[in-house]
């Protein structure tokens, strides 16, 4: 190929219908393990084809570092003929303890209108509560309605002013006023804390 020839078009499989029961699996930013090869690639398949096939954000800016740091979970939806067909990912925050980012959320247009969002959403915020869960302080839990010492956290996001009404639906409310422009799209940003069922020694 000359360099002249522009970039190679993106190859990605075609997903066609939604297989019953959809499974999710998990891994984690830096993990080399081989058996994860087509976790890793059915993630790319979906970010690629929802954020850069049909948004047109630029591939240098969907793919980026935190991508593969261990502070970073990734989570692929399958159906169960193996289609890869939604993903996100968390971002834990060490150095902010009870915090993390939710993002990269993406789901195929087959299994659009199917729930699949927020099971991912919610798949997305347990491990987020697994992994950076706190104890809930008096006035943290006071405003989610909660027993103080109860495990929780914060969980945010930058939301596409399209999206929003979906995250509101999840329980996320709208933090700050102001709009901005990530990737050429309007974003928001959003907030919920999450809570587990029981109390948490602080860390």
């Amino acid at each position: 190929m000359s360099p002249h020839d522009g970039p190679a078009a993106l190859s990605i499989p075609t997903a066609d219908a939604v297989a019953e029961p959809v499974t999710f699996a998990t891994a984690r930013g830096d993990d080399a393990d081989p058996a994860l090869d087509e976790v890793r690639r059915g993630l790319a398949d979906v970010r690629l084809e929802v954020f850069v096939v049909e948004q047109a954000v630029p591939l240098v800016e969907e793919i980026d570092a935190r991508d593969f740091e261990a502070t970073t979970l990734h989570v692929l939806a399958q159906g169960a003929d193996g289609t890869p067909l939604g993903a996100g990912r968390v971002l834990l925050e060490p150095t902010r303890p009870g915090q993390v980012h939710l993002g990269r959320l993406a789901v195929r247009r087959v299994a659009r209108g199917t729930g699949l969002g927020a099971r991912l959403v919610s798949v997305l915020e347990s491990i987020a509560l697994e992994h950076a869960g706190v104890a809930l302080g008096v006035e943290q839990a006071g405003a989610v309605g909660v027993p103080p010492g109860t495990t929780g956290v914060r969980v945010l996001l930058s939301a596409q002013e399209q999206a929003m009404g979906f995250y509101e639906r999840c329980g996320y409310r709208a933090v700050g006023g102001e709009r901005y422009l990530d990737a050429g799209i309007w974003h928001r940003d959003m907030a919920r804390t999450v809570t587990g069922p029981g109390p948490r020694r602080r860390t």
